[in-house]
């Protein structure tokens, strides 16, 4: 028995619903607008909810099991369901971002609404599924009902079962921090490999052999990509995947509390969604919006305020040990308000001096760079880290030898913006604390952005930083920021799940290995070949690009050749784009420095030439409102000739293309800043063969030229 009703169409949005009593069907099959993804649903003979997916008939998601262990409830919300309504309907829409890697996203979905009554308990739980082309989102909903009130989540039981051994790119499971160099094996190797996966972090919290995190990359036998992840982290613990290695089935390990409990609830409540991105190319991955589109609209009315920054900094000379945080070397313990530093010693290696910061500044200026990223302005770096410290820093009070005033005049003065730095050592309860304070302060000197940073174990004590606890606080910031129209950098938060979306303001984060463990050693040569197709999935990084001495202060080398960091421009997607380096050592190579200053940040368009997680990545991009074209190309352990075509030009226009390479004994360890630079005329026939050198790549300028500028050049 069932009704049919149709509802008016809005914003090209249909429903129909069926309502099924107890259990009459137990069966739903989703298909994805084009018909080639298909999700089934149905229960078991126990009454478990269980899904699969197929991409063209191919297996993706085996038949996977759904629900939750509750916390002192005799009854889990695992099985014991029947169905009792169902709801269909199909969205289409296109809308503009803020800032992103196009200026139009389409939303296209077909979506599958299934309501379950558990029988012995009379609680209601619903699983939403959207089915995209390329992909599927679900999540679980709970009405506000008689039965269910307030609830605690003991784990969420949502399986993700393997059709066979993948190859997969992964980092260890770890409840405080992303930062580990990614680890290409099969997924029957991660039990033997965790060990030496996990390298010293200033916080860490594994918690399995074979836990792994999102956003997790694999490859299967028979030739696809699956990409697991979530999107709309809100209100919720970060989802682990943790694998049962001999079925070859993950199941979701969410972040616990202090005490251990994962989640709490009360109805109405809602997940995060939980996404499988699938395709027949690795460029199909990188392509997919699912995980912006599973989020909601922006909710800053006036975006106006947000606008995509390039800028340079005082950083890579702390990172490096050139320069230090701290201002004295006199006090082990600070106590903010008591500590007087007028009769203080000053190091001399302060690196945020007013002196030096207006280097940075002149430097900005004269390049047309956009901000400067001051770290270590403010009191209280002594005794920042390792100590528990709750009251470690107020966020206002600059040093002696910072001009705070005088700098945000001098930078007014020379058209560049500051961008302010907020380090909290972890200790959450205290940023918010200061938060009004501190972003008044920014406002009043003029500081757009603001970089936050949470490094060391958390504070409240006992807390992780993936926990539901601290997922609410980072959203906190970003909220409270927007309020003063401040832009977010967040660094050591919780990796990014399309939030952005929502919350625009939310312009970049870290959430995983960057440039800086490039001076702590050096991440993986193939390390930028992988991060797009995993950090990057749930939104920009601020991978802190641009180094042009591979041979740091410290001693540590930059695995990487210098046309793979003007590369990375343009693969590791941010509108919050830094050059690290010194300027000198841009000084020292300002032909290649001039991409650096002539690349977008904001973009039309975005194609994804040629794609292999761990060995080869080229993105082409076109400007907003330029019509340029620029081309990055960065490349794993191994010398590669790769081969692009230029179709996606205008067939009506030559153009001008300027390519920074690798020369042909380049190699990111013995001969790193081995490159050359040419000019060539190219149109929409044009093919470009190119040569990348192990840890290396190419970065390209595609603009429109007049003839006497073409004249003479090759013609590709």
């Amino acid at each position: 028995m069932y009704t049919l009703i149709s509802i008016p169409n809005r914003h090209r949005l249909s429903f129909v619903f069926l309502f099924l009593f107890w259990g009459t069907v137990q069966a739903q099959v989703l298909t994805s607008p084009s018909q080639t993804l298909e999700m089934k649903f149905s229960l078991s003979d126990r009454g478990e909810p269980v899904y699969q997916v197929n991409l063209n008939s191919l297996p993706v998601i085996l038949p996977s099991t759904m629900g939750f262990d509750l916390k002192e409830d005799e009854v889990d919300l695992l099985n014991g369901f029947e169905i009792t309504q169902t709801e269909t309907g199909t969205f289409d829409e296109t809308w503009t971002p803020v800032w992103g890697e196009e200026s139009q996203i389409r939303n296209h979905y077909n979506e599958l609404m299934v309501e379950l009554t558990q029988a012995a308990t009379g609680r209601k739980m619903v699983i939403r599924f959207r089915a995209f082309d390329e992909g599927l989102g679900f999540r679980y909903e709970f009405p506000l009902q008689e039965k269910m009130g307030y609830f605690v989540i003991s784990e969420e039981k949502t399986q993700f079962a393997m059709t066979g051994d993948h190859t997969a790119f992964w980092v260890p499971g770890d409840y405080d921090t992303q930062e580990y160099d990614f680890t290409e094996s099969k997924l029957s190797e991660i039990r033997g490999l965790m060990k030496t996966a996990i390298t010293p972090n200033a916080s860490q919290t594994p918690f399995s052999d074979t836990g792994v995190q999102t956003s997790l990359m694999m490859k299967s036998a028979d030739g696809l990509y699956i990409n697991l992840h979530e999107a709309a982290l809100i209100d919720y613990p970060a989802m682990h995947l943790e694998l049962d290695d001999e079925r070859m089935i993950f199941t979701s390990h969410l972040t616990p509390d202090a005490i251990g409990d994962k989640g709490y609830l009360y109805t109405p409540a809602q997940t995060p969604w939980r996404t499988i991105i699938v395709g027949k190319k690795a460029g199909d991955i990188l392509a997919s919006r699912i995980t912006y589109n599973l989020n909601e609209p922006s909710k800053i009315e006036d975006t106006s305020w947000i606008k995509p920054m390039k800028y340079v900094g005082v950083w890579w000379e702390m990172i490096t040990g050139k320069s230090s945080w701290s201002y004295t070397n006199d006090y082990k313990a600070i106590k903010l308000g008591e500590t007087d530093y007028s009769k203080a010693t000053p190091n001399g290696t302060h690196g945020a001096t007013t002196e030096n910061v207006k280097k940075y500044i002149d430097f900005a200026a004269k390049h047309g760079f956009d901000g400067v990223l001051v770290e270590g302005w403010n009191v209280g770096w002594e005794d920042w880290f390792g100590n528990s410290k709750d009251y470690v820093f107020d966020f206002v009070t600059p040093y002696p030898d910072f001009d705070l005033k005088g700098i945000s005049t001098y930078a007014k003065e020379k058209g560049v913006q500051m961008i302010m730095h907020h380090e909290t050592s972890s200790s959450a309860r205290n940023y918010e604390r200061h938060m009004d304070e501190a972003y008044q302060l920014m406002k009043d000197y003029g500081y757009p952005a603001v970089k936050s940073g949470y490094v060391g174990d958390m504070l409240p004590r006992g807390e992780y930083h993936y926990s539901q606890w601290l997922v609410n606080h980072y959203q906190y910031a970003i909220e409270k920021a927007a309020e003063y129209q401040i832009m977010v950098n967040a660094h050591e938060a919780v990796r990014p799940t399309g939030v952005a979306r929502t919350w625009p303001n939310l312009i970049a984060n870290e959430s995983a290995r960057g440039t800086e463990y490039q001076a702590f050693g050096g991440n993986k040569a193939n390390h930028v070949t992988i991060l797009p197709f995993t950090r990057q999935i749930g939104g920009p990084m601020d991978y802190t690009p641009g180094v042009f001495e591979m041979d740091v202060f410290n001693g540590s080398h930059v695995n990487s050749t210098l046309a793979n960091q003007l590369a990375l421009y343009v693969t590791m997607y941010s509108p919050l784009q830094m050059a690290a380096d010194f300027p000198e050592n841009y000084d020292r190579f300002p032909d290649a420095f001039q991409f650096i200053k002539d690349v977008a940040l904001d973009w039309e368009k975005s194609l994804y030439l040629e794609a292999e997680p761990g060995y080869y990545l080229t993105i082409a991009r076109k400007a907003k409102g330029t019509g340029e074209w620029f081309v990055g190309n960065v490349n794993g352990l191994d010398g590669r000739i790769g081969e692009i075509k230029f179709d996606f030009l205008d067939p009506q226009k030559t153009y001008l293309a300027e390519i920074y390479a690798d020369k042909a004994d380049a190699h990111f360890k013995t001969n790193p800043q081995a490159y050359e630079i040419r000019k060539v005329s190219v149109n929409s026939k044009s093919v470009l063969k190119e040569y990348s050198a192990p840890g290396g790549g190419y970065a390209i300028r595609i603009r429109e030229a007049s003839k006497e500028e073409l004249k003479g050049l090759k013609k590709l």
